[in-house]
């Protein structure tokens, strides 16, 4: 689209508009939001269909979700695929090589996230794909990703973690950086992927994280910008901004369908190519340990489940009532409603806090 307008920019002045990355992420987020809107019932209607009894609701949780969203179908990130594809293919720049590997990255953990969806529904059971070969895939990919951003950067920036609040640390993990990209891609997949255990609990905090980053990436790749707020300068990676306003109008679309109750679920399809995508983005503009901060959220939701693991193989006890930390709210008593509205609370606040770091060097 790009290379069309700028055949046309000589001969109609106004088409200029079109070069400039705030109105193509303004054009993203009316797209994907207008597609999801447009096309959600149909969707939502044909996975009815085709899953018939829905996504299995685990036994082992709370006993409310047995009777309250049994019978709701999954894969509704097709939804926000579907969206956030479309916007990104029509407004985002396709010759910027950070635009693909961040496409590739969520193409590969939404199929992954897919098949996973897919045998839980046709065997009817909470247990999907192996959580190591999972991994093993998830990493695979994370790791070809990390290769690629450092390939395509500028040394000694490419292979270094960048310290928020130090306007001139840096940390070289040479090819060390591979495996440390790769970490926080998979983790932030999977750390999405807890959080989404409620109606409407990891959309929105994914949206904050999408405007944060989106914020991010366009201040860092702008020489200016970047100069002023004494941030490192990431050539190109700017173009990020469009997928990030593609997330906001897809997940406001997604949230329409999937608020309480919801008519759909987002399932591993979404959550884990949702998540990917954050992590990616963050490891491309070198604020990895910012996207700990801004994704607090998360962290929190991975955090609970890897100490309640832990605690209970070690002592035999457990240390919530039950993991993720959503679902020990709900067992203390808290509504779902108070639980998520809270949750977004947590988020937005963590963003504020992370989006802060731009500007204390």
């Amino acid at each position: 689209m790009l290379q069309w307008l700028a055949e046309l920019q000589g001969s109609v002045p106004a088409v200029n508009v079109f070069r400039y990355i705030t109105f193509r992420t303004g054009g993203a987020i009316i797209t994907a939001l207008l597609f999801v809107f447009m096309f959600g019932p149909a969707i939502i209607a044909m996975l009815r269909l085709k899953q018939g009894k829905g996504q299995p609701i685990r036994s082992d949780g709370p006993q409310s979700h047995l009777l309250t969203k049994k019978g709701t179908p999954t894969m509704g990130g097709l939804m926000i695929f579907s969206g956030l594809m479309v916007a990104t293919l029509l407004w985002g720049n396709l010759s910027n090589p950070y635009v693909w590997v961040v496409l590739f990255v969520t193409i590969g953990f939404g199929l992954i996230g897919f098949y996973d969806d897919y045998l839980k529904v046709t065997k009817q059971t909470h247990s999907g794909l192996s959580g190591k070969t999972r991994l093993a895939i998830e990493g695979l990919i994370a790791g070809c990703a990390a290769v690629f951003i450092m390939h395509v950067g500028r040394d000694p920036l490419s292979s270094s973690l960048a310290f928020p609040f130090f306007k001139d640390l840096l940390l070289d993990l040479g090819w060390f950086f591979v495996i440390f990209g790769a970490f926080v891609i998979v983790a932030a997949g999977n750390a999405v992927n807890l959080t989404d255990g409620l109606d409407g609990l990891a959309i929105v905090p994914v949206m904050v994280a999408a405007a944060s980053f989106g914020m991010i990436s366009y201040l860092s790749g702008n020489v200016l910008f970047a100069d002023y707020l004494q941030i490192h300068y990431v050539a190109g990676v700017g173009e990020l901004a469009v997928i990030c306003g593609a997330i906001i109008g897809a997940g406001i679309g997604f949230l329409w369908f999937n608020a309480p109750p919801a008519q759909i679920f987002m399932g591993d399809t979404g959550s884990l190519a949702l998540g990917g995508l954050l992590g990616t983005i963050a490891v491309a503009t070198k604020h990895e340990i910012v996207l700990a901060v801004i994704g607090g959220l998360f962290v929190l939701e991975a955090v609970s489940v890897i100490v309640q693991v832990i605690s209970f193989k070690l002592t035999g006890k457990r240390v919530f009532k039950m993991a993720p930390i959503h679902h020990h709210f709900e067992q203390l008593g808290w509504t779902e409603p108070q639980i998520v509205i809270r949750f977004w609370i947590i988020a937005v606040v963590l963003a504020l806090i992370g989006l802060s770091t731009l500007k204390l060097r």
